[in-house]
């Protein structure tokens, strides 16, 4: 058969270095984190990814 087909929103991400992660975590932390971001005017993705950065910087600080 013929290559598959990818939507424009994955051949964007692609470019862009976007991936999907999936973790389970609680719902009322989620919930409370989505009410903390919207209170704060700030996006899920761009905290979690300010909160892995100052995470990483802190372990390699260590190392």
């Amino acid at each position: 058969m013929g290559a598959e087909k990818k939507r424009p929103q994955d051949r964007w991400n692609e470019k862009a270095g976007l991936i999907s992660k999936s973790y389970k975590l609680k719902r009322e932390l989620t919930e409370e984190f989505a009410e903390a971001c919207d209170s704060a005017g700030v996006s899920q993705a761009g905290q979690i990814s300010k909160m892995m950065r100052a995470f990483i910087k802190e372990v390699q600080a260590q190392a």
